[in-house]
């Protein structure tokens, strides 16, 4: 399922079988802030209440809304691919750090 985007923000949408609508969630900040609707139509509406709510209240109790990362990423990796890493990184010039990094840029660019 696609993401929904808004100033910024990115929000998952599912299908509750339980409530019979839609129900989405803010991805990437300290809280959880969900919203919900019956079309896509009230789902889009709904998000754009929901982001600028939030955004709202972090401004009125002084509290910066987006979630810190660290940057720093820790994976298990096989340690076969950990070896194909190694040496297409070698053949690039590249770290694999960078080889890495510059594979998820292109994933989520």
């Amino acid at each position: 399922m696609k993401a929904m985007a808004y100033k910024g923000y990115i929000a998952r949408v599912e299908y509750s079988a339980d409530d019979d609508c839609l129900v989405g969630h803010i991805l990437g900040i300290r809280d959880i802030v969900g919203f919900h609707g019956d079309s896509v139509s009230e789902m889009k509406d709904a998000f754009k209440e929901a982001v600028d709510d939030y955004l709202e209240t972090c401004a009125k109790i002084g509290k910066e809304p987006n979630k810190p990362y660290s940057g720093n990423l820790t994976l298990r990796l096989d340690p076969e691919l950990h070896g194909k890493l190694a040496i297409q990184a070698k053949i690039e010039g590249k770290s694999v750090n960078a080889l890495v990094t510059d594979t998820l840029v292109r994933l989520v660019a």
